[in-house]
């Protein structure tokens, strides 16, 4: 699957990038690639699951990481689907190589 998103740019965004199938909203005009792989592995990761499933998945798992660790930014950083994200955003090639549900070893 090749399918990279259509990159728009909201300057007033509240993060620098956003991934919600089939866009990837931008704060910037000019982000990292990084920043547009890390939000390419989110689409795919939608696809796979299915986008509404996909966020009631990434909601639920938030909340439990937010009990968990009890301040926002480290149960975001702990959802298994940022995690992976966080992990790959450097490897341009991983979206190529990257297996079926691969945010499972991340859980």
């Amino acid at each position: 699957m090749k399918f990279k998103g259509f990159l728009l740019n909201i300057s007033f965004l509240w993060v620098e990038g956003m991934a919600i199938f089939p866009f990837i909203f931008l704060r910037r005009k000019a982000p990292s690639r990084f920043l547009i792989n890390h939000e390419q592995i989110h689409l795919r990761q939608q696809l796979e699951m299915g986008i509404v499933l996909f966020y009631i998945w990434y909601l639920a798992e938030y909340l439990i990481r937010l009990v968990q660790h009890r301040k926002h930014y480290l149960a975001y950083l702990h959802i298994s689907f940022e995690r992976e994200a966080y992990q790959h955003q450097a490897d341009l090639e991983y979206l190529k190589k990257r297996s079926f549900w691969a945010f499972r070893k991340y859980l």
